[in-house]
């Protein structure tokens, strides 16, 4: 079983903005290759568990915020008992530019509060990731992952969800370490 984290924050007012990258994600995910949505409420977010080319996948939206997002992640895996090496977290990254997505199988938070979350709840930097690149803040930095990317920075994005969609298929039919030499 795979499990699949996008980071973002719950309300209408956080959605499409730079912080949400993981969220948006997940939705195009479930909706263009699975047929599906992400509705069911439980562990602290909302979630989908389904399969998908013959492996069990959950794809998981915690709504605890940003900066507590490990106490999503941790409780839902224990239920399930999803290994920490079947964990995948999909979150924006400043460090790429728009358009740009990277995968990493761990490290450190990079100044990132939710993947800082997940690795203090789970005692752990050996998380798998997928970082969708939204560009250096020019401002402040709080303010710009709040805000809605620009026009031409969306463009590029969606290229970025598409790609990061693909690369999630690829960690489904043949393994992570596969789809970073493929994304990468």
């Amino acid at each position: 079983m795979i499990l699949f984290v996008g980071l973002g924050n719950p309300g209408k007012e956080y959605e499409k903005t730079r912080h949400n990258m993981g969220f948006c994600v997940l939705d195009l995910f479930a909706k263009d290759y699975l047929k599906e949505e992400i509705s069911k409420k439980g562990f602290q977010g909302e979630y989908l568990k389904t399969s998908y080319k013959g492996e069990q996948i959950i794809l998981l939206k915690p709504h605890t915020y940003m900066n507590l997002s490990g106490h999503s992640v941790v409780e839902i895996a224990h239920f399930f008992k999803v290994n920490l090496e079947d964990i995948v977290v999909i979150y924006d990254d400043m460090d790429l530019e728009p358009g740009k997505i990277r995968l990493r199988p761990s490290g450190s938070s990079g100044g990132h509060k939710g993947i800082k979350s997940i690795i203090e709840n789970f005692g752990s930097d050996k998380i798998k990731r997928i970082r969708v690149g939204i560009g250096k803040a020019t401002y402040s930095v709080i303010d710009y992952v709040l805000e809605k990317p620009t026009k031409e920075q969306q463009e590029l994005i969606n290229k970025a969800f598409k790609q990061s969609c693909d690369a999630m298929e690829e960690i489904i039919a043949r393994g992570f370490e596969r789809a970073m030499c493929k994304f990468n």
